[in-house]
């Protein structure tokens, strides 16, 4: 039922319940610190939320679709907004803006996937607000920042009052609008490891409009061999192909050891379609998505193998 209304919020005509708008009340605390954060997790666990753009957690409280008793507003931490190289990769805040990743340098000489990607996330408008932490937790498999953190291979910082523990990507995401993270836990860190020498990357999707949700697309990263244009590794994530953001392991598979051709890439799209079941709306049925997600992902692939086999 949840995921019924949140899908249908994306449309013009939602079901609306009654008080529509209005909250249901709550307790509401600001903390400075991440440690005060914890502390507050810890000692109201799932009566609590964590609020950071509120982009999606405030219209699921105005329909009443989330009604947490307490509401704990991280906008004045600033530990947690941060764009940081070391060795593990590149780490990043959870607080940190999308708009801060669209024009971070580092981000684009280094991880260039995720500015490829968030100028499709809405307008600058919610860029300005939502946050890389807010986009993971909410865990919607439409939304592009959980696609990059698979396509990525990613990992989470789960934070708490009894310490800390490191998840991968493809453990984070559990199903719709669901992530592993445990009601004391906070994410506050994501690191995206630096890729191998000659790697690409492309980031593809379809809307109705620029800013809407998206129908369907696709990120792709794909790494050569060194003295060819044999595919070494190809990494493949889909965008609305299920409940969470998926992989396409079978598609992966087609294209390592062998020339990114035409052929290739055919085969890897045929294998893309056959192994996954969207969901069908008034915008699309499961066929025409499946249809979309799998060209799109050949377009990602085609698209990233040109970057890095010109790069020579």
């Amino acid at each position: 039922m949840l995921c019924d209304i949140v899908l249908g919020l994306r449309d013009a005509s939602v079901w609306m319940p009654q008080n529509a708008m209005k909250p249901a009340a709550f307790e509401y605390d600001a903390p400075d610190h991440i440690d005060e954060v914890l502390e507050l997790l810890a000692e109201h666990g799932d009566e609590a939320r964590v609020l950071a753009g509120g982009q999606s957690l405030v219209p699921l409280m105005n329909y009443r679709l989330a009604r947490p008793a307490r509401l704990i507003d991280l906008n004045r931490v600033h530990e947690l907004a941060y764009i940081e190289e070391d060795d593990a990769g590149i780490r990043v805040g959870a607080m940190s803006r999308q708009r801060t990743l669209e024009h971070s340098v580092v981000l684009r000489e280094r991880c260039s996937l995720i500015t490829q990607a968030v100028p499709w996330i809405g307008h600058a408008q919610i860029r300005n607000r939502g946050t890389i932490g807010g986009s993971m937790s909410h865990a919607d498999p439409a939304a592009e920042l959980p696609v990059v953190a698979r396509a990525l291979d990613a990992k989470f910082l789960l934070s708490s009052a009894s310490g800390e523990r490191w998840i991968d990507a493809e453990e984070f995401f559990v199903s719709f609008l669901t992530t592993a993270a445990q009601t004391t836990e906070l994410l506050s860190e994501i690191v995206f490891p630096i890729l191998p020498d000659r790697s690409a990357t492309a980031f593809v999707e379809y809307a109705r409009r620029h800013g809407d949700f998206a129908l369907g697309g696709a990120a792709a990263v794909i790494t050569l061999d060194a003295d060819s244009d044999v595919c070494r590794q190809a990494r493949i994530s889909l965008l609305g192909a299920g409940p969470i953001p998926e992989r396409a392991p079978s598609a992966e598979a087609i294209l390592v050891g062998r020339v990114i051709d035409e052929a290739a890439i055919a085969e890897a799209t045929e294998a893309i379609e056959a192994s996954i079941e969207p969901t069908g709306d008034m915008h699309g049925d499961s066929e025409y998505r499946c249809g979309l997600i799998g060209t799109l992902a050949g377009n990602a692939v085609a698209e990233a193998n040109a970057k890095v086999a010109t790069s020579r």
